[in-house]
């Protein structure tokens, strides 16, 4: 995220309401093991306007409460991230995980994390274990394609915004191969829908 000095005409209420009026963080439906969904939409992140202090903010107040009773799983779409436009940097990222509390963390059942590109795999190859404390790190999963989140989701319950359909569909048309879980070093395990780990997912075991 950009520097204080950036954000000075922008000030941490506003920011505040900017973050729940993109609904960056959304409590919304359940996985098919019963758990909470926190979606997050990475494209709609306003790196350059909105601090780190205000998105931890928002969440000890608006989202956390919410899940510090029951259990609950991430969806994390990545779909149209641009390190340039909406990538929070390393700093901020860790600070969000460490402010996290150990209740929170506790309750945290598993993290999908819709079509990772390749720089976002190695990046957290690098840099995930530094990251993503207090076990995050191991619940997390890449998911290529919306038709196995549906394995795993109740798909009627969760909104998925209109450019990841768009993305979905330009794979189909380009690049089915590779986003279909099919590349060399990560094959395709196929097992039963209740069985760990789950259907064409990545583990970020697999490329750490």
């Amino acid at each position: 995220m950009n520097s204080q000095a950036s954000l000075m005409t922008i000030s941490l209420p506003e920011q505040e309401k900017l973050i729940h009026k993109l609904q960056l963080f959304k409590i919304q439906g359940k996985d098919k093991r019963g758990c909470a969904i926190l979606r997050v939409i990475g494209k709609l992140f306003p790196a350059r306007i909105v601090s780190v202090e205000a998105v931890n903010k928002y969440l000890q107040e608006k989202i956390y409460p919410s899940l510090e009773q029951r259990q609950f799983s991430i969806v994390y779409l990545h779909t149209g991230v641009n390190r340039a436009e909406n990538f929070p940097g390393i700093a901020a990222l860790r600070s969000i995980c460490d402010t996290m509390p150990e209740n929170v963390k506790n309750h945290l059942n598993a993290v999908y994390f819709l079509h990772p590109s390749l720089q976002s795999r190695l990046f957290l190859a690098l840099f995930g274990r530094l990251i993503f404390s207090g076990g995050v790190y191991w619940k997390m999963n890449y998911v290529t394609r919306l038709e196995f989140l549906w394995e795993h989701v109740k798909r009627k319950e969760i909104e998925i915004p209109e450019f990841v359909y768009d993305h979905e569909e330009e794979l189909d048309d380009y690049r089915p191969m590779m986003d279909y879980g099919m590349e060399g070093d990560h094959p395709r395990v196929y097992v039963d829908s209740t069985v760990e780990p789950a259907i064409s997912m990545y583990s970020m075991r697999c490329i750490a």
